[in-house]
């Protein structure tokens, strides 16, 4: 056996020291939820891209009007002198394109596609968020009140929520916004048309957000915290929203993220079957509608819109995956 080692008095007073001095210069800080929340995003290479590529869409978007005054463009301005007349496409390669118009021209009109992509970018956005907007303000009222309250009210909800999802919502939209073309409500032209797609889009779709809220209601209003405001007399809208919507950021942010490029897609859908917006504004869906004509002599003018579409979704779909992963990551 090796003899025990001895150690000095000095040394023995000076170890604790020597360890409270490395706890110290190793201390823990705590994290709040949402700092924890963002570290799990950030190792997400895939959504932050995701969320890069929407934030761009965005500033484009909001600045749509002075980019095009800026690069000198005009959505509407016809350049008939680089429409070859014989055939009536672009002259030149690549559907016309130059310097002066990087993604080409339209066929027939010679209209610049880039201040037209430009253009159609804003009206899409806004009538995403607006729809998501109106979604999300019924389905989590809707939702709160079925989950919390359950029983009879909860059936009810539940029966309206089925009656909404039974409705044949694209042919029932297309019948609205044909119906409403010419005019209502003291409204014509684009506001018009912006407010018939937000509503259109928006009043049907938020049943799919009621259930969710509905399913996360149910599970916390069995919750200690729930039990305690009513024991202390709180009244059934105080629990709501001072209780269990704060509980319901979360995945209400989630499936909002997801929800705008679906509605994205819905209004691409109803303009480009020619009850959505109507020209000479632009709007992908109409671009898309127009190509048809002509995507076999000039696949440039589909192809353009169709990844402008096709690009903006991937990105809100990859963020919201990536969001949901990092709020909860009990869903991966």
């Amino acid at each position: 056996m090796t003899a025990p080692i001895e150690t000095t008095g000095s040394q023995a007073e000076a170890q604790p020291e020597a360890v409270l001095q490395g706890i110290e210069a190793k201390r823990i800080e705590g994290r709040s939820l949402g700092q924890i929340a963002w570290t799990r995003f950030k190792r997400d290479k895939v959504a932050v891209a995701g969320g890069i590529v929407v934030v761009l869409l965005i500033l484009t978007a909001a600045l749509s009007r002075p980019l095009q005054s800026l690069l000198g463009l005009d959505p509407n301005a016809f350049n008939q002198d680089l429409i070859d007349p014989n055939t009536t496409l672009p002259k030149g390669d690549f559907g016309g394109m130059s310097w002066d118009h990087p993604l080409g021209v339209e066929p027939k009109f010679g209209r610049d596609i880039l201040a037209r992509i430009l253009e159609g970018s804003w009206v899409s956005l806004v009538v995403a968020f607006g729809a998501t907007l109106l979604s999300v303000a019924i389905g989590t009222v809707m939702g709160l009140i079925a989950g919390y309250y359950g029983g009879r009210v909860d059936a009810i909800v539940s029966r309206l929520m089925d009656t909404f999802l039974a409705f044949p919502l694209l042919l029932f939209a297309i019948a609205i916004s044909a119906t409403l073309q010419g005019g209502a409500f003291g409204l014509e032209g684009l506001p018009l048309h912006i407010l018939v797609l937000i509503f259109v889009i928006g009043f049907f779709n938020w049943p799919y957000m009621g259930r969710i809220v509905r399913g996360q209601a149910l599970a916390l209003r069995e919750r200690e915290f729930v039990d305690a405001s009513r024991g202390l007399g709180a009244s059934g809208p105080y629990i709501l929203f001072k209780e269990l919507l704060p509980n319901l950021v979360a995945p209400i942010i989630v499936y909002s993220t997801l929800l705008i490029p679906t509605n994205i897609l819905f209004e691409a859908s109803l303009s480009f079957l020619g009850v959505g917006i109507q020209p000479p504004q632009a709007s992908w869906g109409g671009m898309l509608n127009q190509a048809v004509d002509f995507f076999e002599v000039d696949p440039q003018y589909m192809i353009v819109p169709g990844l402008a579409i096709f690009i903006t979704v991937l990105a809100f779909n990859l963020l919201g995956d990536g969001l949901r992963d990092a709020l909860d990551p009990r869903s991966r």
